[in-house]
């Protein structure tokens, strides 16, 4: 039986993205975990996250598990989610700059101030809601119709060093990057448990993946 462990480091919506798994693949052993042993043990590794990175990182370390991340993303497919994403890109600009895992080379910024779209109107930050996200060809969108709307809460985005690591955009008002994709690590903005049909068949996507692009 294959298996997935959903790294719990006290911070993320667990259960939720748990359920969804089991949901799309209940042939699939899925556990929440937080044991380095349990992690480096399990087929595929799911990493959510909400909430500040600096919170974020001081868990991580707090919990020893950064260390077992970055062999776990060397190793098997990975999926990172929201937070989760942005913690695998070098720096955040969050709480007067935090370094973050350096998995995925880049930094990850705020959206600014006074953001308005076509029509002059403001939006509002967090970027909250669905939104279109555009892909290139990669395995966890198979059966996804392009352009489909997928569920985002967020104030930061990520900006890669590489542009060929982007896996999918979204506009709020401009393109940003909402999907990371390098080698066997993908990583999603926003929220695939949330996102109803297309985001429960990312999910199952991701538990056939074999970590190739």
């Amino acid at each position: 039986m294959s298996s997935v462990a959903v790294i719990d480091y006290g911070m993320g919506n667990l259960h939720s993205i748990a359920k969804a798994l089991q949901v799309v693949a209940p042939e699939t052993d899925v556990h929440v975990v937080s044991d380095a042993v349990s992690i480096l043990a399990a087929d595929r590794v799911v990493f959510p996250g909400v909430g500040a990175i600096r919170d974020c990182m001081q868990a991580l370390e707090s919990t020893g598990l950064t260390a077992v991340i970055k062999d776990a993303a060397k190793s098997k497919p990975f999926l990172g989610i929201c937070l989760g994403m942005q913690a695998l890109l070098t720096h955040h600009e969050e709480n007067n700059g935090t370094d973050a895992l350096n998995i995925l080379p880049g930094q990850v910024v705020r959206f600014a101030e006074s953001l308005t779209d076509n029509d002059g109107n403001m939006l509002k930050i967090p970027h909250m809601g669905w939104n279109r996200v555009h892909f290139n060809a990669h395995p966890l969108w198979a059966n996804i119709p392009q352009d489909s709307r997928f569920y985002f809460v967020h104030s930061y985005y990520a900006k890669p060093d590489a542009l060929l690591m982007v896996s999918a955009t979204t506009q709020y008002p401009d393109d940003f990057a909402c999907a990371l994709a390098q080698d066997n690590v993908f990583a999603v903005q926003f929220h695939p448990e949330k996102s109803q049909a297309v985001g429960l068949q990312l999910l199952k996507n991701f538990l056939h993946w074999n970590g190739q692009a």
